[in-house]
């Protein structure tokens, strides 16, 4: 039987491994479903990690199967293998391709991050507040095209254990669930009242800490109604597991059925005394 020459078996494999991973990188079904303007930028860098993935698996795979089968021990045959060491071309081609792929991915996330608003250490963003100590906010601020734009709500986000506390300072409301309205831009303000607590809502891919004595900031724009859980990703204690809470996200009517309903609820209630002068 004639062997397929050492170049067309390398193409073919090449052509084969680069469909595969692009149909993986394209299918993977990994990552549950989008709901903010943010999420489609991480879930690009995530499927570019999950097709170079797929690529370098099926290479060091193809590789280990290839040289299984085509330098096996022959029967009968009971001498040494060959003396072989060190393959100069082939340890500068290991060394370079991760190289060039781990470069291009970290400047693939510095991208992704600003793209979705990264506040960097000493951006304007912080100088603005230098004059007042622990005023300045580190996380995710507004993406470049709202550069300027004031949010369309803000709301404060208090983590302690075992409890996430939505207070909105327009309203004057304070709610155990964060309700906010779809298509419009929020700020979270976050911070913590005792240990490390980490905001994360996998639906929206955006995820920050809270730190004690440090101002943390997420702004987003979520893209879909419907309720979405909010997890602590942070080891904060004996009950971390059950810090949890909800994201409601309405139309804009009802968003503003739920202000109204719950300044009502917050408004306290007359003191109707009698004064009796004798």
């Amino acid at each position: 039987m004639k062997e397929i020459p050492l170049g067309v078996f390398t193409l073919i494999a090449g052509i084969l491994v680069t469909l595969i991973s692009l149909w993986v990188a394209q299918n993977n079904s990994l990552l549950p479903e989008q709901a903010s303007l943010q999420a489609p930028l991480v879930d690009n860098f995530f499927n570019v990690m999950v097709g170079i993935g797929t690529a370098l698996f099926l290479v060091v795979q193809g590789a280990i199967v290839y040289s299984l089968i085509k330098f096996r021990r022959r029967r009968g045959d009971n001498g040494d293998g060959q003396p072989i060491e060190g393959n100069f071309p082939l340890e500068i081609l290991w060394t370079l391709v991760p190289g060039i792929i781990v470069i291009g991915l970290g400047i693939y996330s510095v991208n992704v991050y600003t793209e979705m608003g990264g506040i960097e250490v000493n951006s304007h963003h912080m100088i603005a507040h230098d004059s007042e100590p622990n005023s300045s906010s580190i996380g995710i601020g507004s993406a470049p095209a709202n550069e300027g734009k004031p949010p369309s709500l803000v709301v404060n986000v208090s983590g302690m254990q075992y409890a996430w506390i939505f207070n909105y300072p327009d309203s004057d409301i304070n709610a155990g669930e964060l309700h906010v309205p779809i298509g419009q831009d929020v700020q979270l303000n976050i911070s913590a009242n005792d240990v490390i607590h980490s905001f994360w809502v996998p639906q929206f891919r955006l995820k920050q800490d809270a730190i004690p004595g440090q101002p943390t900031q997420l702004r987003f724009t979520a893209t879909k109604t419907g309720e979405f859980p909010i997890v602590c990703a942070e080891l904060c204690g004996a009950y971390h597991g059950s810090m949890r809470s909800s994201v409601v996200v309405h139309t804009p009517e009802d968003f503003e059925r739920w202000l109204q309903e719950n300044r009502v609820a917050e408004q306290p209630e007359t003191d109707q005394t009698v004064a009796v002068h004798s």
